[in-house]
């Protein structure tokens, strides 16, 4: 680090004090990436613990032209929080607080790092709902949400992360602070400026805290794994269930039966959860926030109809909320155990929901043609389009050699998401990770519209530099 450099950090460091300022190897969690793709390395890790403190330490870091590398909960899986050795790691987790909660108006205001789950607490201790719901809730922290407009298990009735955001409060790339905490649900005075920093992955500013919606808490809630024979069957049974249950369906989740025979291998208090086995299953749930909505009668009557078509082979509705968890505990269980597999080169795309099936069919053919033996990996939230379609290496196969095939499969697999009207990040953004698949895929006119954007925001290029564009 030279003398400037230097100098410049002691300013940094004076600004958060000593309980702002990690070092030695109590920084090292906030370099290790999720999918163990990167390593980061910075300057320093800084972790201020207000907005005025964010603002200081943007503005010393512009003048000096130095870059900054924003981070939540660092459980991202696309390497946008990878921070590189001539910048400063800036992480949001000690500005963890909610700031109001408005019952009657349906709105919490909370900071960046508060805790996703702890925001969904907070807001079920006022009898509401805070929708947003994926694997890393327990540490992923909401402003990393709203930078990468996570999705999760809820998109189908309630929408991503954009769609949850009322307002937010934004420490800009000069140091400035745009205070747009708004409760309004309407508000048309130009501009809907939040939805630029909203899955901009920190490249525009960074999110301090954000204004956001709440729903009335669900009253009923059934639950049912059922297992079927095509995927093709997979996708009627989502029409008949839209068609059935209108918006009280909440979740439509597909799995695949290589997920179920590897999360019984390999994880720990699983069993067979039907009589036979099948190719796919599909875990179905409907919600509504009134009692008496007769919501298991509903998805019985769904579930025999399908049946009495020869949709659905097998099936099972949950009996109570511990075999309702169970059930989604096997859904949750199928990412982390795929690594029990060997190497997997994962792709995390969307089609428009009529072409999920043809999309599955067709990659899985692709890829199965270009490497005999490849074990496709498709799951997730199908109900609105989004498969994580996960290639698992062949069995014996060698796993480096495996993975250095990422960039090939990458172009097997997004040329059909593309052809068909899909997206290559449906709610993992893009990162370091997709960042040269974007360049490939976008329009140009499309390209150049979001640099000029990054350019009017960030002429100095200090604000997560080498991501996303």
């Amino acid at each position: 680090m030279d003398a400037v450099a230097a100098d410049t950090v002691a300013r940094l460091k004076s600004v958060v004090g000593p309980k702002g300022v990690v070092e030695g190897d109590d920084a090292e969690p906030y370099f290790r990436e999720q999918r163990g793709l990167y390593r980061g390395a910075a300057l320093a890790v800084l972790r201020p613990a207000s907005t005025d403190e964010v603002s200081q330490l943007v503005s010393i870091c512009a003048e000096a032209r130095l870059p900054i590398y924003p981070q939540g909960g660092n459980t991202g899986l696309s390497g946008g929080a990878v921070a590189a050795r001539n910048g400063v790691l800036i992480n949001l987790g000690r500005m963890n607080r909610i700031r109001a909660l408005d019952a009657l108006n349906f709105t919490i205001t909370a900071e960046a790092g508060c805790v996703l789950a702890e925001l969904q607490r907070a807001a079920e201790a006022a009898d509401r709902l805070f929708p947003l719901s994926l694997g890393a809730e327990g540490s992923c922290q909401i402003g990393g949400n709203l930078s990468t407009n996570a999705g999760g298990i809820n998109v189908l009735r309630y929408g991503n992360a954009r769609e949850l955001a009322l307002g937010l409060e934004v420490v800009l790339p000069d140091g400035r602070v745009w205070n747009g905490l708004r409760a309004l649900r309407k508000n048309n005075t130009g501009y809907d400026l939040k939805q630029l920093f909203i899955g901009a992955e920190g490249t525009l500013g960074i999110i301090t805290a954000a204004t956001l919606k709440l729903f009335p808490r669900p009253r009923e809630v059934e639950t049912a794994l059922v297992g079927l024979k095509r995927v093709e069957d997979v996708m009627e049974l989502f029409a008949r269930a839209r068609a059935a249950s209108g918006d009280q369906l909440t979740g439509f989740e597909l799995i695949p039966r290589i997920g179920i025979d590897n999360v019984l291998r390999h994880g720990e208090g699983f069993r067979e959860p039907l009589a036979t086995k099948h190719p796919w299953y599909a875990l179905v749930e409907i919600s509504s926030s009134r009692d008496g909505a007769h919501l298991r009668q509903a998805l019985e009557d769904l579930l025999a109809a399908a049946m009495e078509a020869g949709l659905v082979q097998d099936g099972v509705v949950a009996e109570s909320e511990a075999q309702r968890r169970e059930l989604w505990r096997i859904r949750a269980a199928l990412a982390e155990q795929q690594e029990k597999l060997g190497g997997s080169i994962k792709h995390d795309v969307s089609v428009p929901v009529s072409k999920v099936a043809e999309f599955i069919v067709r990659a899985s053919a692709a890829v199965s043609e270009r490497l005999p033996g490849i074990r496709p990996y498709p799951f997730g939230h199908v109900g609105d389009g989004n498969i994580h379609f996960n290639l698992t290496q062949p069995a014996g196969a060698d796993r480096a050699v495996y993975l250095k095939r990422w960039a090939e499969f990458n172009r097997i697999v997004h040329d059909i998401v593309v052809s068909l009207g899909g997206s290559i990040s449906a709610e993992h953004g893009i990162g370091l990770l997709r960042r040269d698949e974007l360049a490939r895929y976008a329009a140009p006119v499309e390209l150049e519209t979001m640099r000029r954007v990054k350019a009017a925001l960030d002429p100095h290029g200090i604000m997560n530099p080498g991501k996303v564009v």
